[in-house]
């Protein structure tokens, strides 16, 4: 049994099949989830996990070299901007109708419980070396 760390079986080996470059969307309880990519599934009631839980998790276990939100979260959750820019100084912003577009190339789907709006990042994955 780990130790630490992520300890649902299919979230960690999930991660542990990412490369250089794959991208994870880290989504809200009502984001669409596109077909195609793998998904793993973490809601359990409105609000748990949290986003910024779940973001903090996967943060800790992946080495990221950017992330794309939607612009709209500036306005329409302040507080998941604020834990955005706080967390990915390599953040780019673009209207959420491009988000859920790039989604459909994401390698893995992270869905969380979250009920606020615009608690939704692609992340790309970078490399430890």
């Amino acid at each position: 049994m780990k130790r630490a760390g992520i300890l649902n079986r299919h979230l960690a080996g999930a991660l542990a099949e990412l490369g250089h470059g794959d991208t994870v969307l880290v989504c809200d309880a009502g984001m669409p989830i596109p077909s195609g990519p793998r998904v793993v599934d973490l809601a359990f009631r409105a609000g748990v996990p949290s986003f910024a839980e779940v973001l903090d998790g996967l943060l800790a276990e992946l080495v990221v070299e950017g992330g794309t939100a939607a612009q709209e979260v500036r306005e329409a959750n302040p507080a998941a901007a604020r834990l955005l820019r706080e967390r990915l100084p390599a953040l780019d912003l673009v209207p959420h109708e491009d988000v859920k577009a790039r989604s459909a190339g994401a390698c893995l789907v992270v869905r969380t419980g979250e009920a606020r709006p615009y608690a939704n990042v692609l992340l790309r994955c970078g490399v430890f070396f």
